[in-house]
C-alpha cells in the first residue's frame, strides 16, 4: 500500500517555523508598549496593596517601577514616598516601643529582660536598615539622576536625607556620624534648590524645612539651628 502521507519534509518545516516567528514578530507588542504595560501593572498593584495596607508589597511594587528607564510621574513618585514613608514607619514606631521597654527593664534592674528586648530591637534595626538601604541605593542610582524639574530634585533629595536621618536614628559611633553628615548634605542640596525653583509656600519646601528642623534638633541636638 501506499507510503503515509502524515510526516513532512524538513523544508516544509522549516518554512513553519519561519512563518510562525514572523508571526509573533508581526502580532508581539514593541518593547516600549510591554514596558508600558509592566509599568502600568505595578503601579496598579502598588495602589491595590496600599488599600490593603500591605505597605512593605506596596513598595517593592514601586521600587520595580523606579528602576523603569523614566522619570516617574507625579502620581508615581506620591505612590513610592507612601509606601517606603509606610513601610519604615511601622518599624520606626516599633523601635521607640522596644527601646524604651529595654530602658524601664534596666531600671528595674531586670537584665534578663532587657537583654531580650535589646535583641528583638536588633532585628527590627536590621529590617529598618534594609529598607532604607533600598529607597537609598533607588534615588541614588535611578531616581535623582533622571529628575528634570526643580521640584522632583527637591522631592528626591528630601526623600535621601530623611532616610538617612532615619539611619542615624537607630545607630551610635561612626554610623550615626556618617549617616547624618549624609543627611546633612541632602537636606543642603534640597535646599538649595528649593530656594531657587520653588515657592517659599510650596508644600515640598515647607516639608522640607519641617524635616530639616527636625533632623538638626533630633539627630544634631541642635535646637538654636532647628528654630531658625
Amino acid at each position: 500500500f501506499g507510503s503515509s502521507c502524515s510526516g513532512s519534509s524538513p523544508r516544509h518545516s522549516a518554512a513553519n517555523s519561519w512563518r510562525a516567528r514572523e508571526h509573533l514578530e508581526r502580532t508581539a507588542p514593541p518593547p516600549s508598549a510591554r514596558a508600558m504595560a509592566n509599568r502600568e501593572k505595578e503601579v496598579y498593584f502598588a495602589k491595590l496593596a496600599e488599600q490593603a495596607e500591605r505597605y512593605d508589597e506596596m513598595a517593592s511594587h514601586m521600587e520595580e517601577v523606579g528602576k523603569i528607564n523614566e522619570e516617574l510621574s507625579v502620581e508615581e513618585r506620591n505612590l513610592l514616598s507612601v509606601a517606603y514613608k509606610n513601610a519604615v514607619g511601622s518599624r520606626r514606631a516599633a523601635w521607640r516601643i522596644i527601646t524604651s521597654v529595654e530602658q524601664k527593664e534596666k531600671t528595674k534592674g531586670n537584665e534578663d529582660q532587657a537583654r531580650y528586648a535589646k535583641e528583638y530591637c536588633a532585628k527590627v534595626e536590621k529590617e529598618l536598615q534594609k529598607i532604607c538601604d533600598t529607597i537609598l541605593g533607588l534615588l541614588d542610582g535611578n531616581l535623582i539622576g533622571k529628575a528634570s524639574t526643580g521640584e522632583s530634585k527637591v522631592f528626591y533629595q528630601k526623600m535621601k536625607a530623611d532616610y538617612y536621618r532615619y539611619i542615624a536614628e537607630f545607630s551610635d559611633g561612626d554610623k550615626k556620624t556618617s549617616a547624618a553628615e549624609s543627611a546633612r548634605l541632602a537636606y543642603e542640596d534640597a535646599s538649595k534648590v528649593a530656594e531657587k525653583d520653588l515657592a517659599v509656600t510650596h508644600p515640598i519646601r515647607l516639608g522640607l524645612a519641617l524635616n530639616y528642623s527636625v533632623f538638626q534638633y533630633e539627630v544634631l541636638s541642635n535646637p538654636d539651628e532647628a528654630c531658625k
